[in-house]
């Protein structure tokens, strides 16, 4: 009790220093559960219904992590690509290109030469190219594949690693091609249902971002909203805030899924029991070989599709150099370290009511360090 004291004193410190209006943080230990905590709001301006653990957050690039690497994964061991085929084999609209011969490894540890991001949303609307959910919106990823095709290279593949949303946004086409569906119906076909991961979703307002996703629309009042979004003229809640997301229709490959800290663990424990062999829908030698930083590029803490830590971390600096993890930009987070056995996700909307607020840059690598302190050290767990 004294250690759920703790970390709860140490949320709502957070609530009350302004890192967000809210947050959920869950914490599993060795496949069982040790909390689901809460504290704050929804909103601050204007305020909004306490948070609860049923509470939707924009998880923005948690959907790197989550639906693309778990995605990617799946097909490798599906024998439908390998990682170091050249995404050109499936993309032939890429052909003769320099990120055509780009490998699935290179986009996956963000080593394909292309820059981190671009305004595509402005270019699609200068064009005149808006979503079209009766025909899936392939008008809009045909265009975002064309102009990812015409992105000058900013590095030669392979010689450095800058952090990028485009190549992820190869990778969810990718997927789509590979699959033959549309990714939000891909993860809610073969992630989120065989994992019971719900509630999670893209497009959680709409009931889907594409008409062959059948499901219930979730009740707005479950979801923080993000940010009062001078483009769209309205606070954003239930539409995803990043966006180019946004302008291909609330799915893509970078950014999209919404979730709550719960869904999240169930995905994070098809990766955790996949590392250690135990059940799971994913293959054990894969699942090491995806969370094993790749050291082809020097001062990169890139896996495959994982980041690693590496000092300064925002896992803190107790979890162990085999863990792995991913950021979102909106405020959200999920660390895994496999030699404890420890998963911890964070969920918030610190960019409400604006991204102007980073105090979650500090928040993060300490209650890292309070969870793995309070859960593991507190147990003797660490030094196994």
């Amino acid at each position: 009790m004294a250690t759920h004291h703790v970390i709860q004193a140490a949320l709502q410190s957070a609530v009350d220093d302004g890192v967000f209006p809210g947050a959920q943080l869950a914490v599993r230990l060795c496949g069982e559960l040790q909390c689901v905590m809460v504290a704050g709001r929804l909103s601050s301006e204007p305020p909004g219904l306490p948070v609860q653990p049923s509470t939707i957050y924009d998880l923005a690039s948690l959907t790197k992590s989550l639906v693309i690497s778990t995605s990617v994964l799946l097909l490798v061991q599906r024998a439908k690509i390998a990682l170091d085929d050249p995404v050109q084999k499936v993309l032939p609209e890429l052909g003769g290109t320099s990120i055509g011969q780009a490998t699935v490894r290179d986009l996956l540890t963000h080593r394909s030469g292309l820059p981190g991001w671009r305004p595509f949303y402005e270019r699609l609307e200068a064009g005149g190219v808006v979503p079209e959910p009766s025909n899936g919106n392939q008008t809009v990823k045909q265009y975002v594949l064309k102009l990812i095709r015409d992105e000058p290279m900013i590095y030669v593949r392979g010689e450095r690693c800058i952090y990028s949303d485009l190549g992820f946004m190869l990778l969810g086409f990718l997927v789509e091609r590979l699959s033959g569906m549309a990714l939000d119906y891909w993860c809610e076909e073969v992630i989120v249902r065989p994992l019971q991961a719900d509630p999670m979703m893209f497009c959680p307002t709409a009931g889907g971002g594409h008409l062959d996703v059948t499901r219930s629309i979730v009740d707005v009042s479950r979801i923080a909203p993000t940010e009062q979004d001078d483009q769209r003229n309205r606070l954003l809640r239930g539409e995803v805030h990043d966006e180019n997301a946004a302008a291909m229709g609330g799915v893509a490959g970078h950014a999209g899924l919404f979730g709550t800290a719960e869904s999240v663990l169930a995905i994070s424990g098809a990766w955790l029991r996949g590392y250690h062999g135990r059940e799971s829908i994913l293959d054990e030698d894969l699942v090491r070989e995806f969370t094993t930083r790749q050291e082809s590029i020097a001062r990169s803490s890139w896996a495959l599709g994982w980041d690693t830590p590496s000092a300064p971390s925002s896992s803190g600096s107790s979890f162990s150099e085999r863990s792995f993890g991913h950021l979102g930009y909106t405020g959200t987070s999920l660390w895994i370290d496999p030699l404890c056995e420890l998963e911890v996700v964070v969920l918030s909307n610190r960019v409400h009511p604006s991204r102007r607020n980073e105090k979650i840059k500090a928040f993060r690598p300490a209650i890292h360090d309070l969870v793995y302190r309070e859960f593991v050290a507190a147990r003797g767990l660490g030094l196994r």
